[in-house]
């Protein structure tokens, strides 16, 4: 697998890898292959080193103050880390090769202040998602698919102290009392976790990589994710300012999607965007991001999301994206998007573009608004814009299979037309999904608008030529 590889679907480029000086894995550019996945490559010790490998990390703990450690830099602190150990192995007559004595002490420096067995594949780009159900099994997403990997953690404890040390450098906690958080490392990647007594089996922790591409819709294009007339449209829908719903099951890139379209927003508008747990990568000079946080070990002190929606709408912004609606904050969004903030983002998850709207319905009736079912839909219809509908096809593509806009009411009825959609026709041999790409022949209302704003207003990209 050659290091520019790139996801299938909405993919990660692959940096060049190699081992530092302080014993770590550090990116570089412009290494050789055979380098750079070396610190990927690393054998699974066997019981008698593994058993080894605890008796000098024992060892080890009862000489080395670690409340000083964690005061130095990571660098030092490995290089003091790797030194001690270094000098138990020797005392030790256990005959070890040079590869098996680097790894050994590489894990007791990651388990001292990395994420332990984790480090490894958090240094693989080609890594969508880390799935850890208990210590005895941990999972990874590649290309779209799921594998388990013979990464294992000791024991249960092993596996409670890196989640332990992921949550507390956020200023989060879990213990029986909060046996879920979500968290996120300091590359961005997304964590979630979950322990006893609701994960029966034991401690159970998903991360969701930050992915290191910034990825722009003709990337995507060329990932077959969509046709370049699909991605003309988009780009001229997010130049003149129509509101976008972007719908989709979990990991159907939705939020990639939403970063993609966001690089064509104007760079003199002012943009905010509110998440629960900050992933956006938007690539834009006045962008300000906001943050949930959650309640304290007393209960109090929470911000939710519609806190911060509300707060937003005093901050000036042209723009405003929200990562995920999911409650009662998407009647904020949508009266923020019906008084002057048009051309805002946000993702829902459903599978159909039908789903997402009776999905908004039912998150503004979690508002606490005594709202009848037509005044809602009425909001909907008039602050929504344009839906496109992302799914995670069997083999691991991740495409657009609808782009669909609100027409407006009929009756109580919200009307959709779509405009592009994904022809599925089969899978062949391999697995793989067949399909073509093509334009209804409608041509949208908003096409006025994107004359107006001076976005390609082509009508040629809504015949039913594939592109």
């Amino acid at each position: 697998m050659g290091l520019k590889t790139r996801m299938q679907g909405f993919g990660i480029s692959k940096p060049e890898i190699k081992v530092g000086d302080n014993g770590g894995v550090t990116v570089k550019q412009n290494e050789k292959p055979e380098e750079a996945l070396a610190p990927l490559l690393l054998k699974i010790l066997s019981p008698v080193e593994l058993e080894f490998k605890e008796s000098i990390h024992s060892r080890l703990l009862d000489i080395l103050d670690l409340s000083l450690i964690s005061g130095i830099e990571e660098k030092e602190a490995r290089k003091q880390i790797r030194a001690v150990a270094q000098k138990l192995i020797d005392e030790e007559s256990i005959p070890l090769n040079t590869q098996t004595r680097h790894q050994i002490i590489k894990e007791i420096e990651d388990d001292v202040l990395g994420l332990g067995p984790l480090e490894a594949l958090l240094y693989d780009p080609t890594i969508a998602d880390i799935l850890v159900n208990g210590y005895k099994k941990v999972y990874v997403e590649r290309f779209g698919k799921l594998e388990l990997t013979p990464v294992k953690f000791n024991d249960n404890n092993h596996l409670m102290k890196i989640i332990d040390r992921i949550v507390s450098k956020m200023g989060r906690r879990i213990d029986e009392s909060s046996p879920m958080v979500d968290a996120r490392l300091q590359d961005g990647s997304r964590v979630n976790a979950i322990i006893p007594p609701l994960a029966i089996d034991g401690p159970s922790l998903s991360i969701r990589r930050f992915a290191v591409d910034k990825m722009a819709l003709d990337d995507l294009v060329v990932k077959d994710a969509l046709t370049g007339y699909m991605a003309e449209f988009l780009k001229g829908a997010a130049k003149s300012k129509l509101n976008i719903l972007i719908s989709g099951g979990t990991g159907s890139g939705k939020t990639t999607m939403l970063n993609a379209i966001s690089n064509y927003i104007p760079n003199n508008e002012r943009i905010i965007t509110l998440e629960d747990s900050a992933e956006l990568q938007l690539q834009l000079p006045h962008v300000l991001r906001l943050e949930t946080r959650p309640a304290n070990i007393e209960g109090k002190g929470e911000i939710t999301l519609r806190d911060l929606v509300r707060n937003s709408l005093r901050m000036r912004p042209d723009r405003i994206v929200i990562g995920e609606v999911r409650s009662g904050e998407a009647f904020d969004m949508l009266q923020a998007m019906n008084t002057g903030h048009e051309g805002s983002l946000t993702t829902v998850h459903a599978n159909t573009p039908r789903d997402a709207l009776a999905r908004l319905e039912n998150m503004v009736s979690m508002a606490g608004l005594e709202m009848p079912a037509k005044a809602i839909r009425k909001q909907i219809a008039s602050a929504i814009h344009l839906i496109i509908q992302l799914s995670r096809l069997e083999d691991g593509s991740r495409r657009i299979i609808s782009i669909q806009e609100v027409d407006g009411m009929e009756g109580e009825v919200i009307t959709l037309s779509e405009v592009f959609k994904y022809n599925r026709r089969g899978i062949d041999e391999k697995g793989v999904v067949l399909g073509q790409y093509c334009a209804t022949g409608l041509i949208p209302k908003c096409m006025a608008n994107l004359k107006q704003r001076g976005a390609n207003a082509d009508l040629a990209m809504f015949t039913n030529n594939i592109n």
